[in-house]
C-alpha cells in the first residue's frame, strides 16, 4: 500500500530556486512540502562559491526586499565581501561575497526545517498529476502520491543530467549526485516541451599545492554592506579571506589547441547549448586566438576545505588535459586537483510556455522556476523561485499574482525576458539588460520593492515600519534641502573657495551645491544651518546624494518609464485570434500565437514582432 498524503504546494526541488518558493509559500500561511533528491543538495553551490556580482547582486538586494532568504543567508556565510564597479556610477554598484559554500547550504537548510509549515523531504517526484488540465499533485518514485493545488518545478539541472568530461560520462546530477530520470517523460506527456541546454565547472585545486607567491592577492573591501536590508556591517563583520589573481598562458593555450579534438564540447558529444556569456575556456581559447591571457580567480570554497575554486577555467577536456593546462599556469605548476572539470547536459523548458506569474499556460496551478526555464546563474533561480512561490501561494489566496514589470526591478527584467524572448542559450542577468538601471539600482531595492513584500505577507509589520521610517527621512530631507538657501554672502563665498569650487552670485539651494562633483551631503555640512539634529545611517545619506546628483536623469528616466507603462496597459484579450488581424506578417502572428503576449508592451517585445505589426494590433483593437 503506497503512501497517500495531501498539502496545499509541492515544491519540486531543493536548489536556490526551491528554497526560496518553499519559504515564500509556507511563510505566506500554506502547508508546503519540498522534494529534494538528497537533502545534503539543499541550496548546493555546485558551480562557482558565491552569490551576487554584477548585476546579480541586484537581484539578490531585489529578493531580500521582497522577503526572501537569500540575502540573509550570504551574510552569514560569506568569508569575503566586495562592491563592484565602484568607479562608475550608482547605477552599475554591484555587491559580491564569496560564501563558505558548505556553510551556506547548512544555513539554509536549518532555515527550511525550522519553519513551521513547511516538510522537507527526500524523494524523486517522477510524474505530475493533471486532470482537466489542472496540476492537482505529484508520485514519487516509491509509488507515494502527494496531493496539492499547486506544484512549482524546480528542478534546476537534474532532469536527465549528464555529467561529461573527455571520454568519461556519468549519468548523475553535480558533484555526483542523483539525476532525475522520470519526470520529463511525464512533463512531455502534459505538452510541455524540452530542450537540452549544457553549463559547466572548472576544476577544484588542494589549496596546499598552489603557490600564492606568484598570484595577486585579493582582498575584501574594508568597509561590508550587507545584502539584506535587515542587517548593519556591525552585525555582520569578520575576519575576511583572500582570494588570488593569476592568468593563462600561450602554453595555456597551445595545449588547449592541441587537444581540441578531444573536447566533448567540439566532437558532438555535448549537444546541448552553453552559455555564451560564461564560456568554456576551450570554447574562449578558440573564440579569441588573438587573446595572450585569461584571468583565472583562485578562490577558496570554504574555512573547513582545502579545495580552491579555478574561476574561469570552465571545461570539459579529458583529465589528463586538464592536468597539463592547469601546471602551465603561474602558481599552479605543482597543483593537485581534487574534482576535475565538468560539463553538465540536462532538460529544461522554453519559458515562453509560461505567463509573466510563472504559471504554465496549459497547466493550471503548475509553474516553473530556475534552471529549468534556461536561465543560469544561482541569484536567476532565487529571484524566479520567490516569485514562483508567492503566485503559488496568490492562486490559492484567489488573488491576482504579482508580475513585477521592467521598471520595477531586475527580476521584473529577468522573468520579461525569459517569458517573452525566446532564449536559445542558458540566459545571464546582466546590467546592460534593464534599460531603465538608473531607477533599478542596488541601493534602492527596498525603496522600490519593499511595499509589495509587505503586501503579500513576507515583510513583518515591525520591519516594515522601519522602512517606512527611513523613506520618510530620506524624502522629507530631500525636500529640505531644495528649499534651504544659501546667500552668496562672505561665509558662502569662503567655503566654497576652500573646495576650489566656482563662486555663486544669488542665492542657491543647499541641495544645488552638493549636485557639483566636489560636494556631498556630508561636506556641505557646515553651510547647512538648519540641518536636523539626526543619526542618518550610511544607506539614509547615499540615498540623498544619488538623488540629488542624479535628479536630472532619474526624471529623464523616469518620464521614459511613464510612456513605457502607457504600452503595458494596453491589454492584449487573452481570445485574440491573430489570423484575424490583418496586414500582420507570417513570422509575426506565429511568435505572437506561441508568446501570447498580455499587452502592447510585451507583443513590442518579442523577437521577430516589428513596430508595423504592433500598430496592425493597435488598429484591430482600435486602442
Amino acid at each position: 500500500m503506497h503512501v497517500e498524503e495531501t498539502y496545499d504546494i509541492i515544491i519540486v526541488g531543493a536548489g536556490h530556486a526551491g528554497c526560496e518558493a518553499a519559504l515564500a509559500a509556507a511563510r505566506m500561511g500554506f502547508e508546503t512540502i519540498m522534494f529534494t533528491v538528497s537533502i545534503d543538495s539543499v541550496a548546493l553551490m555546485p558551480c562557482n562559491p558565491n552569490i551576487g556580482g554584477s548585476s546579480k547582486g541586484h537581484l539578490v538586494r531585489e529578493i531580500d526586499a521582497l522577503g526572501g532568504e537569500m540575502g540573509k543567508n550570504i551574510d552569514k556565510t560569506y568569508i569575503q565581501s566586495k562592491m563592484l564597479n565602484v568607479s562608475k556610477g550608482p547605477a552599475v554598484h554591484s555587491l559580491r561575497a564569496q560564501a563558505d559554500k558548505y556553510e551556506y547550504t547548512k544555513q539554509m537548510r536549518k532555515t527550511l526545517q525550522e519553519e513551521p509549515k513547511l516538510t522537507l523531504k527526500q524523494a524523486e517526484v517522477t510524474e505530475l498529476i493533471i486532470e482537466d488540465g489542472k496540476v492537482t499533485g505529484a508520485k514519487t518514485l516509491s509509488g507515494a502520491v502527494y496531493h496539492a493545488k499547486a506544484v512549482v518545478l524546480c528542478t534546476g539541472v537534474y532532469l536527465k543530467a549528464m555529467c561529461i568530461f573527455g571520454d568519461t560520462i556519468t549519468y548523475t546530477g553535480p558533484n555526483g549526485l542523483m539525476s532525475a530520470d522520470h519526470l520529463s517523460a511525464s512533463m512531455t506527456d502534459a505538452g510541455i516541451g524540452l530542450r537540452r541546454f549544457k553549463t559547466g565547472t572548472p576544476p577544484r585545486i588542494d589549496r596546499n599545492s598552489i603557490d600564492f607567491s606568484k598570484m595577486s592577492e585579493q582582498k575584501g573591501d574594508e568597509h561590508i554592506q550587507p545584502f539584506s536590508f535587515t542587517n548593519t556591517e556591525e552585525d555582520i563583520a569578520r575576519d575576511q579571506i583572500s582570494c588570488w589573481l593569476t592568468y593563462t598562458s600561450e602554453e595555456t593555450h597551445e595545449i588547449i589547441k592541441e587537444n581540441i579534438d578531444r573536447s566533448p564540447l567540439f566532437s558532438g558529444v555535448i549537444k546541448g547549448t552553453g552559455p555564451r556569456y560564461c564560456p568554456s575556456i576551450e570554447d574562449k581559447i578558440m573564440k579569441f586566438p588573438d587573446k595572450e591571457r585569461h584571468q583565472l580567480f583562485v578562490e577558496p570554497e570554504g574555512e573547513s576545505t582545502t579545495e580552491m575554486y579555478l574561476d574561469g577555467m570552465s571545461s570539459s577536456l579529458p583529465e589528463d588535459v586538464q592536468y597539463k593546462m592547469v601546471h602551465s599556469v603561474k602558481g599552479l605548476e605543482n597543483a593537485k586537483i581534487v574534482r576535475p572539470a565538468y560539463a553538465i547536459e540536462y532538460d529544461c523548458i522554453s519559458a515562453t510556455d509560461l505567463k509573466p506569474s510563472l504559471e504554465f499556460k496549459k497547466v493550471e496551478g503548475l509553474f516553473s522556476a530556475g534552471q529549468l526555464n534556461g536561465s543560469s546563474g544561482y541569484e536567476e533561480a532565487g529571484a524566479q523561485g520567490l516569485i514562483a512561490g508567492i503566485n503559488a501561494a496568490r492562486l490559492l489566496q484567489g488573488k491576482e499574482p504579482v508580475i513585477l514589470s521592467r521598471s520595477d526591478g531586475y527580476i521584473g527584467v529577468l522573468i520579461d525576458d525569459l517569458v517573452t524572448k525566446e532564449t536559445k542559450e542558458p540566459y545571464r542577468m546582466m546590467t546592460s539588460r534593464a534599460e531603465y538601471r538608473l531607477l533599478l539600482r542596488q541601493d534602492n531595492a527596498d525603496l522600490r520593492l519593499t511595499d509589495i513584500g509587505h503586501e503579500v505577507g513576507l515583510i513583518d509589520d515591525e520591519r516594515y515600519a522601519k522602512f517606512c521610517q527611513k523613506r520618510d527621512i530620506i524624502n522629507s530631507e530631500i525636500e529640505r534641502l531644495k528649499g534651504a538657501m544659501l546667500g552668496a554672502g562672505k561665509k558662502t563665498r569662503e567655503f566654497l573657495e576652500s573646495h576650489n569650487s566656482s563662486p555663486i552670485h544669488t542665492a542657491v539651494s543647499v541641495a544645488d551645491i552638493i549636485r557639483r562633483p566636489e560636494f556631498d551631503y556630508e561636506t556641505v555640512a557646515p553651510l547647512d544651518e538648519d540641518r536636523p539634529e539626526l543619526q542618518l545611517t550610511k544607506e539614509i545619506v547615499e540615498q540623498i546624494n544619488i538623488s540629488i546628483k542624479y535628479e536630472g536623469y532619474i526624471e529623464r528616466q523616469q518620464r521614459q518609464v511613464d510612456h513605457f507603462l502607457r504600452m503595458e496597459e494596453k491589454k492584449i484579450p487573452k481570445d485574440i485570434d491573430y489570423s484575424q488581424v490583418r496586414n500582420l506578417r507570417i513570422e509575426a502572428r506565429q511568435k505572437l500565437e506561441q508568446v501570447r503576449p498580455e499587452s502592447i508592451g510585451q507583443a513590442s517585445r518579442i523577437s521577430g514582432v516589428s513596430p508595423a505589426d504592433v500598430n496592425m494590433i493597435l488598429l484591430y483593437l482600435n486602442i
